[in-house]
């Protein structure tokens, strides 16, 4: 299972075997059950996940009580509540299995001396920053540029696995639209 993450971080960075070895000698494997909760919001973001198999979800609860996801990390995946991760504050977000899943974590404490042991981690750290800085950019833009049409074929294109394997009520979620406007969309395409 570990040769994902291996794989993985060895498709960013130059390590060693040596190096690698100790990278992923701080990740620890977990299986988690559908809908098992990993950090609720107040909690101090204290891992960083990556996903082997199934799917992690982060959202944020409304004053109303309505759910809005953030992003969805499946196969292949990395997922932390980034912010609350790198600040050391409070999380205003929740992070949730969908699936029945597995997955390693790396504890906030490993992943910063990781940075101080091997250079290259930080080579690793900034390419994962960079790469949630350009999601959350994308994704905030279009919130404010397009319509509920667009947003749903621009999925289809770019992420149709979170059509295929999540059911309608996180899609619309994630899309920040009613389950009944996605589903005059599905009609339409």
């Amino acid at each position: 299972m570990q040769k994902l993450l291996a794989s993985y971080i060895k498709n960013r960075i130059s390590v060693t075997d040596e190096e690698l070895n100790t990278i992923l000698s701080y990740f620890k494997l977990v299986q988690l059950k559908k809908n098992e909760t990993l950090l609720t919001n107040g909690q101090h973001s204290q891992r960083t996940f990556f996903v082997v198999n199934g799917c992690l979800r982060i959202f944020f609860i409304n004053e109303e009580g309505q759910d809005s996801t953030r992003y969805f990390a499946f196969e292949n995946q990395f997922a932390t509540a980034l912010t609350s991760f790198i600040t050391s504050e409070p999380s205003d977000e929740f992070i949730q299995a969908v699936e029945d899943s597995e997955v390693y974590y790396i504890s906030h404490e490993s992943f910063y001396h990781l940075l101080d042991i091997i250079p290259q981690w930080e080579k690793f750290y900034r390419i994962y920053l960079e790469t949630a800085y350009v999601s959350n950019t994308k994704r905030l833009m279009s919130f404010l540029v397009q319509d509920a049409l667009e947003k749903y074929r621009q999925l289809l294109n770019e992420n149709p696995v979170v059509v295929r394997r999540l059911s309608n009520k996180m899609v619309a979620s994630y899309l920040n639209i009613s389950q009944e406007t996605l589903s005059r969309l599905k009609s339409k395409l």
